[in-house]
């Protein structure tokens, strides 16, 4: 079978994998859709960040590996000991490895552990292939009113959910949002899901602007307003909580200094680099800085809140691709094309 294989920076390739096997506690799933995430990007351009070198101690697994971790797909065999999927249940996967026996994992808090990898980028397998087997503790059945499109977004709206319901916001309060790539774009849906009273987008693209406003967020061109000064004032002294989700250094300042006194900054990036910030933008108005990482407990919400309309995959998509045409038009087709939001890649 064809698989997407990541054997170092800007190498990547479409190779002839053998299919795998659903052995004991396994299941193997025929990927339907699987997402390039900002994550895929980074690994493409400047990895090895989540990628194993050495060997995982999750996923026994190192480079090369297979990529993809936002994927639906449709159960075609089940190992041995597993009863919570059957053959032809539609599901997506919470691709994280967690060991369970760390201080984090006891605390419930499994994307904190400290060996904490994700399937499709710590290896054992991963979305970008025709088949994969996946633990079947992974696995989240999909409704019939959820298509698979939308199951290969639930992954990467968790993080957008799990990033508003860990951030201070409370129902009626305002935030700001910058960049509105795909995080970006799911987390105007997560704020509006929570009950946010105005959303502010700060994002250069145009084409992402409108993808913003067409989700009801009141967008801010930053080419046009000093984007701070212009939220501060239609705010009347800043926004409750801003999230960054640029992952541009010079933006975490601009983040935190939209927010108003006791104002928080929530940061849902990956960073390739350091951001430098002054402290006295936290200490003098009493602000906090705080992140996530991923998510945990909140993908039966997210695949409810599709069925209610939310994380719609119409609005998020911009172009939907093959396997065969993943390095071209996925990986380097986003470098090139910064206006596309999501690709989606079939696979075949």
């Amino acid at each position: 079978m064809k698989a997407l294989i990541w054997h170092n920076a800007k190498d990547l390739r479409l190779e002839n994998i053998e299919e795998p096997q659903a052995l004991e506690g396994k299941v193997k799933v025929k990927v339907e859709w699987c997402g390039i995430c900002g994550s895929d990007l980074h690994e493409y351009t400047a990895g090895p960040i989540f990628i194993p070198i050495e060997t995982h101690p999750l996923s026994g697994d190192k480079a090369p590996i297979v990529m993809g971790h936002e994927f639906s797909g449709q159960v075609v065999e089940v190992g041995k000991g597993v009863t919570t999927v059957q053959v032809g249940d539609r599901v997506t996967v919470e691709p994280i490895y967690a060991c369970g026996e760390c201080e984090a994992c006891k605390q419930g808090k499994y994307n904190l552990c400290d060996k904490l990898g994700f399937f499709g980028l710590a290896g054992g397998g991963g979305g970008f292939s025709e088949y994969t087997a996946v633990p079947a503790e992974m696995l989240h059945k999909l409704p019939e009113t959820v298509s698979f499109e939308q199951g290969a977004l639930v992954e990467p709206s968790a993080v957008a959910l799990h990033a508003v319901r860990k951030s201070k916001l409370k129902v009626g309060d305002k935030a700001a949002v910058f960049g509105t790539g795909p995080i970006g774009l799911l987390v105007i849906e997560a704020l509006k899901a929570s009950g946010a009273s105005e959303i502010y987008a700060v994002e250069l693209s145009e084409t992402r602007r409108q993808k913003a406003a067409e989700l009801g967020a009141i967008v801010i061109d930053p080419k046009q307003y000093d984007a701070v000064g212009e939220i501060q004032k239609r705010t009347n002294g800043g926004v409750d909580v801003a999230y960054e989700v640029t992952g541009v250094p010079p933006v975490l300042k601009q983040a935190i200094h939209t927010t108003k006194m006791n104002g928080e900054t929530m940061v849902v990036s990956i960073f390739e680099k350091e951001a430098p910030i002054h402290p006295h933008d936290i200490v003098m108005k009493e602000r906090t800085l705080t992140g996530i990482i991923g998510y945990r407990d909140v993908f039966p919400t997210v695949i409810s809140l599709m069925a209610q309309g939310y994380f719609p995959a119409d609005k998020l998509v911009t172009k939907q691709i093959t396997l065969d045409e993943v390095i071209e038009e996925g990986f380097k087709g986003l470098l090139r094309e910064r206006d596309q939001v999501k690709i989606l890649v079939k696979a075949e």
